[in-house]
């Protein structure tokens, strides 16, 4: 979780069963603050935390309840990447939750090969994680974070037309 009004995404997202998606790296964080492993956090997500606490139980049980990953039979659903090469019921969480780049330097580096750029796996990856100015665009991949949690704007890919759709965001986190 990160930015404003976790408690109220997170209820709307418990309650309407027309919404589903996948587990991210902000969650898995906020998850183990509640099992009591102690990770490292920013101000955002000790607040996101404090935020949530009133009923821990609830929203630990529906972020426990996510998938690493959602297949839409063309398309996938992950958070940050998928390992080319990997077959998808082999991919780690790490992965699914931290993956930009590859190579040597750990996974979460904005240095060095986008997998997105050499990934060329039989589904369309929509994928989040990592925030630009305009969506990030590849042969089989489809980045949508375009930084609406800081501000830029919010971005959508609507899957039967192939068409991305962006709106500007009502404020700063």
């Amino acid at each position: 979780m990160k930015g404003p009004k976790n408690r109220e995404i997170l209820d709307l997202f418990i309650s309407d069963a027309r919404f589903s998606t996948v587990i991210g790296n902000q969650d898995m964080r906020l998850l183990r603050c509640w099992r009591g492993e102690n990770p490292k956090m920013t101000g955002a997500q000790k607040k996101a935390c404090d935020e949530l606490e009133f009923d821990r139980q609830r929203y630990c049980s529906y972020l426990s309840s996510l998938p690493l990953m959602i297949d839409l039979g063309a398309h996938l659903v992950v958070h940050a990447g998928v390992r080319p090469g990997i077959p998808l019921h082999e991919q780690s969480a790490d992965d699914l939750l931290e993956l930009r780049t590859l190579g040597k330097k750990k996974r979460t580096s904005r240095k060095g090969v986008p997998w997105y750029e050499v990934y060329d796996g039989e589904k369309i990856v929509l994928f989040g994680h990592w925030p630009a100015p305009e969506p990030r665009l590849a042969r089989r991949a489809i980045g949508l974070d375009t930084g609406c949690v800081y501000g830029n704007r919010l971005t959508a890919y609507i899957i039967e037309t192939g068409e991305l759709v962006s709106v500007a965001a009502r404020s700063r986190a």
